[in-house]
């Protein structure tokens, strides 16, 4: 439950140490909150020697800065590292034109919105959308679809023409399917202290479509790539811990009703929890990892062996191919594992004061109702990974996050998630987005421009928690703010 005497108790104090110590102080405080912290003893919580080590026994404590995802598993057996740097490599490289003397890495596209992994998430970490009129949609992909009724519900499929993904980018001799654009609506807005902020809501539109007009129902769906680092032990978290906390009819009241997503595990031919993607659409890293093999790259693979050309892009479909799949079983597997193994990084300053000044204000809005913050792995895929406690911030399930941030991808899945539903991203490793990928864009689009703008983007089940931190003083924003960055 939300607890707002806690709050009432903490601005109390605020003002009380103002009285005491003078405005000179205070003024000093705001200033330096950042650095070190301004609340009194009685403010804190303890600290967790845990959570210095979010990924358990497999955190990376050698690496920072911008190589801070790039480490294997600090306890990987020495058995799996051939796995794990030869999934690097493929991870990394980009793909050739088939037929090519490089056979082993030929068959991109014919269609593509990359050429490696990599190209989206650099470095392992988070992709962003353009940020000047005209650069490429490169971290950023373009899902679309058109809008059909079935049973009187309506729901988004494949573009006949164009599939379910925007392709930018082509072979020489195909024509690329059509150029994304985006442009952003400022939104002003302000704190109940007076201090204004502005949000910006993209709008994006496609121009020059080479196989023929799309429908005038497209839908244009945008995805900024995900960090990588940490996935094996999001795939490691027991199904019954999702059970327990998944609560869609809201039973205790506190405003909060995520859900599991039941997604078809096409290798299993089964229904399971999706863990993966922006709307909890993939069951497991072997089959997030064959959809951006497909969709992302254009390279056929063991789960899915055929490419996404359609009826109506005849040049596509009659491209040579790079193999049959164009990605065999064992290099796939090893980028599988890869994707398994990757560590999150250590928190070094998980008990600095004014971090666990922030912590405690993020308890107090219930943010952790939906990013909880600890889980324990259980029996894992790679033994690395099994019986682990660590800290990912994130429930995977689905919450209705507002109107504001309503999307339309729903297509394929029983049952479809909502337009305004979107998985609990991780928060673990979101306070380096900066250092190792040069930007602070997020939100499953990009639109924020900082971490404060992710939550004012916050609605429907997060509404209570966004208006509480709304009516915070400026110094408790800056001190949860800074909880947030020491992930």
């Amino acid at each position: 439950m939300i607890r707002r005497k806690g709050l009432t108790a903490m601005r109390s104090g605020v003002l009380q140490r103002s009285m005491n110590y003078g405005w000179a102080l205070a003024f000093a405080c705001i200033a330096a909150v950042w650095m070190l912290g301004c609340a009194s003893d009685e403010d804190e919580i303890a600290a967790d020697p845990a959570e210095r080590l979010p990924g358990g026994s497999t955190t990376n404590t050698l690496l920072f800065g911008v190589n801070a995802f790039t480490r294997p598993a600090e306890n990987i057996l020495t058995d799996h590292e051939p796995l794990f740097f030869t999934g690097n490599s493929f991870f990394n490289q980009s793909w050739v034109e088939a037929a090519s003397s490089t056979t082993a890495r030929d068959g991109l596209g014919p269609l593509f919105s990359a050429r490696s992994c990599s190209a989206c998430h650099f470095k392992d970490g988070r992709g962003r959308p353009p940020l000047d009129e005209g650069e490429a949609f490169v971290g950023l992909i373009l899902g679309i679809g058109v809008t059909q009724l079935d049973h009187g519900l309506s729901r988004i499929v494949a573009d006949p023409i164009y599939g379910n993904q925007l392709q930018e980018f082509a072979l020489p001799s195909i024509p690329a399917e059509a150029t994304p654009h985006v442009r952003y609506e400022a939104i002003q807005g302000q704190y109940p202290d007076g201090e204004p902020f502005e949000l910006e809501h993209p709008m994006y539109e496609i121009t020059d479509p080479a196989y023929g007009d799309p429908s005038a129902e497209l839908v244009l769906m945008p995805r900024v790539a995900p960090p990588v680092a940490g996935m094996g032990l999001l795939d490691a978290i027991p199904e019954e811990r999702l059970r327990a906390l998944e609560d869609p009819e809201d039973k205790d009241g506190d405003g909060i009703s995520g859900r599991i997503r039941m997604v078809e595990d096409v290798t299993l031919q089964q229904l399971k929890p999706g863990r993966y993607g922006w709307k909890a659409e993939k069951p497991s890293i072997r089959q997030q990892v064959a959809t951006a093999f497909r969709n992302d790259i254009g390279i056929s693979n063991p789960v899915f062996d055929t490419d996404d050309c359609t009826a109506s892009q005849p040049q596509c479909r009659q491209a040579p191919a790079g193999g049959e799949p164009e990605i065999g079983s064992d290099i796939f597997d090893k980028v599988v594992a890869y994707n398994h193994l990757l560590a999150v990084p250590a928190r070094p300053f998980f008990d600095d004061k004014g971090v666990l000044q922030g912590k405690k204000l993020f308890e107090e809005l219930n943010c952790g109702g939906c990013h909880v913050p600890s889980h324990e792995t259980g029996d894992a895929e790679f033994e690395e990974l099994s019986h682990q406690r660590i800290f990912p911030y994130t429930d995977l399930l689905l919450h209705d996050m507002g109107i504001a941030l309503s999307d339309a991808f729903a297509a394929g899945v029983l049952p479809p998630a909502e337009a305004q539903e979107w998985r609990t991203p991780p928060l673990w490793g979101i306070g380096r987005t900066h250092e190792v990928n040069g930007h602070t864009r997020f939100m499953h689009d990009g639109r924020a421009r900082s971490l404060e703008e992710a939550i004012l983007w916050h609605g429907g089940e997060a509404k209570s928690a966004r208006d509480m931190f709304k009516a915070l003083s400026r110094e408790e924003r800056a001190l949860l703010l800074k909880f947030l960055d020491s992930l």
